[in-house]
């Protein structure tokens, strides 16, 4: 892929200066279909070799594009926010929202080329794979969520690199240039352009190509990097919605007993005393608190989610768990529908952000299993969506319980007769008519489509590292008791 001959393509300056004043109007043009689109994000990764023109040539690109639509991501070493939470967060948050472009110098592919290359010893290939396929489903996820994606590659064969060290080393002027950096880089050339073959053979696909820039000549790379953004750019604006096939569903998958499923087979006549529900609550909310103040307990954090059927006790629930933290260290997320900024950036992206420091608990009253069942049941997104949700919902959490955050998921389950009950109380409780709405009632009515996708969802989402906890919850007293007792586990597990 990479040779190590000079490259000789290059642009005189005549046709250069001929050529500029068109692609600018043309980009432009782009630009602002874009905008007024607002139909799909671009995104721009920028990587290669120490000299080769990247820099320079996102400068001449950001110049001919109009400044307020084009975002510009430098991302170098991480902060110690963004260390305290997973590696992908500090570019989860960055990405550009529908109609913009984000360009990032410095991407996901950086650090996974940079441990491998600059790493003693031999290359640990398997370890460099493993970080090459999660990128893949990544921005296979960008893709499926509308994203245009271009990634540009900036070659520069060792020869060329060389004469660059030499000459900017020889110019007094220019001398600053040259980094310890640059050096390091140099001396493991062979090996930097190892890793980063391997790496752009397995990550250029059809959604996400890589584009090879030859480094040498300014001219030649500004015009090559601009002239395939605007082909990209007009090729979607001139189709912004590409169709997709619907899921593969099994055809002749054996018949299922509908009277036994993963919610029938709980016990829902759990029930606990208020005088022992009173004991056990001092107990566990106690555990919880010391848990929360332990030394090591600032060195994780904690991502609490809670669905259930609707009045199934999740804010009383919530209520005592909260209860028992400090309230500096807690933080409770509930979701509801989207907002436009939401729905105008990737699914997942409304939380990824809320992602907790370490030292911190974020709890999710709903959330992202919102597509898997709600989406699903309401037909607010269509089959392929959510079916492809699961998967990518699956990557997020691996990607959250690697880093070390504790992870605990509740579903609060009560029967249909239960929640009728509960229904026709909140109607007849002036405090409680607020938690009653029409929505609920429609949502009743589709009792058996919830079941099946909650089915669906724990059996598809529930891993070792982010396992779902189902709670009997038509005891109140029994379903707190066990969401406190089973977090507290989690958290003695992770701090041990």
């Amino acid at each position: 892929m990479f040779e190590d001959a000079e490259l000789g393509h290059a642009i005189d300056k005549a046709t250069y200066e001929a050529r500029v004043p068109t692609l600018r109007s043309e980009l432009l043009d782009a630009q602002f279909a874009l905008k007024d689109q607002k139909a799909f994000p671009v995104l721009l990764l920028v990587g290669g070799v120490e000299g080769g023109g990247r820099g320079e040539t996102v400068n001449a690109l950001t110049s001919w594009l109009d400044p307020r639509h084009i975002e510009v991501n430098g991302m170098g070493e991480p902060s110690d926010e963004e260390l305290e939470r997973p590696r992908m967060w500090r570019f989860w948050r960055a990405l550009p929202p529908k109609g913009k472009i984000g360009v990032f110098f410095g991407s996901w592919y950086t650090q996974p080329i940079l441990d491998a290359s600059l790493a003693k010893g031999k290359v640990r290939w398997a370890r460099l794979d493993k970080r090459i396929d999660e990128i893949v489903r990544f921005e296979r996820m960008l893709a499926e969520e509308g994203a245009l994606v271009l990634k540009f590659w900036f070659h520069l064969s060792k020869s060329a690199q060389r004469k660059r060290i030499k000459e900017l080393k020889k110019d007094p002027h220019t001398r600053w240039r040259v980094t310890g950096i640059d050096e390091d880089y140099f001396e493991k050339y062979d090996r930097f352009r190892d890793v980063s073959e391997r790496t752009i053979r397995h990550t250029s696909t059809a959604l996400a190509p890589w584009l090879v820039v030859e480094g040498v000549d300014r001219r030649y790379r500004e015009l090559f990097v601009a002239e395939e953004l605007l082909r990209a750019l007009k090729a979607r604006l001139a189709a912004p919605n590409v169709a997709r096939p619907a899921p593969a569903r099994p055809s002749d998958a054996p018949e299922i007993d509908a009277h036994r499923t993963l919610l029938s087979e709980l016990d829902l006549t759990k029930k606990l005393s208020k005088v022992r529900y009173e004991k056990e609550l001092e107990k566990w909310q106690g555990q919880m608190a010391l848990l929360t103040r332990h030394k090591r307990f600032r060195e994780r954090s904690v991502v609490v989610v809670f669905e259930g059927n609707d009045a199934a006790g999740k804010g009383g629930t919530i209520r005592r768990v909260t209860g028992a933290v400090d309230a500096r260290v807690v933080r409770v997320v509930p979701i509801a529908a989207p907002t436009d900024e939401e729905k105008s950036h990737p699914y997942l992206w409304r939380f990824w952000r809320q992602l907790p420091r370490n030292g911190h608990i974020t709890i999710f009253d709903r959330s992202w299993y919102g597509r898997v069942l709600v989406e699903r049941v309401e037909g607010f997104c269509t089959p392929y969506d959510w079916e492809r949700a699961y998967g990518e919902i699956n990557d997020f959490e691996e990607e959250v319980s690697t880093h070390g955050v504790v992870m605990a998921k509740f579903w609060l389950a009560i029967s249909k007769d239960e929640q009728l009950r509960r229904f026709k109380e909140r109607e007849q409780v002036s405090f409680k008519t607020f938690k009653i709405t029409e929505e609920d009632w429609r949502n009743r009515k589709k009792w058996d489509a919830y079941s099946d996708a909650v089915c669906d969802m724990v059996g598809r989402t529930s891993t070792a590292k982010a396992p779902w906890t189902m709670i009997e919850a038509n005891d109140k007293y029994h379903a707190r008791i066990k969401v406190l007792k089973t977090l507290c586990e989690h958290l003695e597990e992770a701090l041990d």
